[in-house]
């Protein structure tokens, strides 16, 4: 499900240097519309690389080229490059709605010939066959949606370079589109997430509530500290979680209980500290996550086997961090304590922060051993909340294709098809126009991966989209329509 460029770079395994770079980029771009300090130079992840490599890192021994050189035009999110098709508007714009108490309603809309182009392209979805999509993009190349889902299927066969060009070229056609009032940075434009036009910006760029919506669809509280202790955000983040924790109880994520006290660690750490103030940024770091670990305990012994470290026996013993606190979770507990571990555990794998996860553990088995009123108090708790998960959480684990998250997934979510373009759409859909019913489709002109699955499986379904298809069929022709 490939919709994104900073959500998808994000979730590489092994990113490198320079994509961590671009990412820290991307991070202070997202938080700064928390902070009001935005600036647009920041949009561009280029701008955080040459600052640390300098330009001549970045840009190597690049010569600019004025033979046939085509003139694009310039935009904040990405720099056009010459060795792509010319562009001309492929039929998408935007348009404004209204504007109500200093906030601007925009909405994306299609052309009919657009139209016609999406329904070739969800026809190309459905036939599992990567050869129509590539001859969509032939005839359309600034077709967003078609760029996207070429670009996760680089992503799968592990050529990240391909995958990043479609996904700038499906960024210069985004804003391209734009409406002369709309900015990014502004923090007064919104973009409804029911209109289909619009769903696939929310992902695209990874916005928060406070930027597009006035919901969150795809619930970036759950990543919006991973990224902002990527990027060493610490005040920010202290600061995100003090203005928000009385409206958003962000103490009952656990994403938020681990990160924060994670956060005040790192702060306590700092050289230029005072010793006063070191200390004090200490004992609540080490007061926060034990309270994170007495409310949390399933993330404790998961966290450990990703980090490669074994645990004390005295802790895989105990009953409080033992099998039954991952059996015992509530579902949607399991499901955000997966996440959790499963995207952050290289932060944890420091030896000093796995030095202090220790002694705090062992504080937090003294206070169970000495039954603390708020161990049972927080059993309680997740004994109450936590029992099913919102539409947007599943959402979320879809989006980030973290292992750990989506094996906990609930069935009505698992067994029902999901399209990589457009996860779980909202129930209450807006619809600006529908796609037309499609006749009958004989046996013989179904393709021939179809008919082989068929073969195998007489109950296969042609209308979901299984993305280990794309995986395996996918070698020969990506690379044939890049060059």
């Amino acid at each position: 499900s490939f919709l994104q460029p900073v959500f998808r770079v994000f979730f590489l395994s092994s990113p490198s240097t320079r994509e961590d770079l671009c990412l820290v980029s991307r991070y202070k771009w997202e938080t700064s519309f928390v902070f009001n300090v935005q600036q647009n130079k920041n949009l561009n992840p280029e701008t955080e690389l040459k600052r640390y490599f300098g330009a001549r890192a970045v840009l190597g021994d690049q010569r600019p080229r004025h033979r046939n050189r085509q003139f694009h035009r310039s935009t904040w999110m990405t720099n056009p490059k010459d060795s792509w098709p010319r562009f001309s508007r492929p039929g998408i714009s935007m348009s404004l709605l209204e504007s109500k108490d200093g906030i601007q309603y925009f909405a994306f809309e299609h052309s009919r010939e657009y139209q016609q182009v999406q329904f070739k392209f969800l026809d190309a979805v459905e036939s599992m066959d990567p050869n129509n999509i590539v001859a969509l993009l032939q005839l359309n190349p600034y077709h967003i949606d078609s760029l996207l889902q070429l670009s996760d299927v680089c992503r799968i066969q592990e050529d990240q370079e391909m995958a990043r060009d479609l996904i700038e070229r499906a960024l210069y056609s985004f804003e391209c589109a734009f409406h002369p009032l709309f900015s990014l940075t502004s923090g007064t434009c919104r973009l409804d997430y029911l209109r289909p036009e619009n769903r696939f910006v929310f992902p695209f760029l990874m916005m928060n509530k406070m930027t597009l919506c006035n919901s969150d669809p795809l619930c970036m509280l759950l990543l919006i500290d991973f990224l902002m202790l990527r990027s060493r955000e610490y005040q920010s983040l202290l600061q995100l979680y003090q203005d928000w924790e009385e409206h958003k109880n962000l103490s009952q994520l656990p994403n938020f209980a681990f990160s924060t006290a994670l956060c005040h660690f790192h702060l306590s750490q700092q050289e230029d500290m005072d010793l006063d103030e070191s200390q004090k940024y200490r004992h609540k770091a080490d007061q926060m996550l034990q309270n994170a670990l007495i409310m949390f305990p399933g993330v404790l012994i998961p966290l450990l086997d990703l980090c490669s470290v074994q645990p004390d026996a005295t802790v895989s013993s105990h009953a409080f961090f033992g099998p039954r606190s991952q059996i015992g979770q509530p579902p949607a507990l399991a499901e955000l304590t997966a996440l959790y571990v499963g995207r952050t555990y290289n932060l944890w794998r420091e030896a000093a922060v796995m030095l202090w996860l220790e002694e705090c553990v062992k504080e937090v088995l003294r206070q169970v051993d000495a039954s603390n009123p708020l161990v049972e108090d927080c059993q309680n708790k997740r004994k109450q909340r936590y029992q099913s998960a919102p539409r947007n959480i599943h959402r979320h684990v879809l989006l980030s294709e973290i292992k750990e998250a989506t094996s906990n997934l609930p069935l009505e979510v698992t067994t029902q098809p999901v399209m990589g373009f457009d996860p779980l759409p909202p129930l209450d859909s807006v619809m600006s126009y529908t796609r037309p019913e499609r006749q009958n489709v004989g046996a013989s002109n179904e393709s021939t991966l179809s008919l082989f699955f068929r073969s195998l499986l007489p109950n296969f379904n042609l209308q979901v989209t299984i993305p280990a298809v794309w995986k395996h069929c996918w070698k020969v022709h990506s690379r044939k329509y890049y060059t």
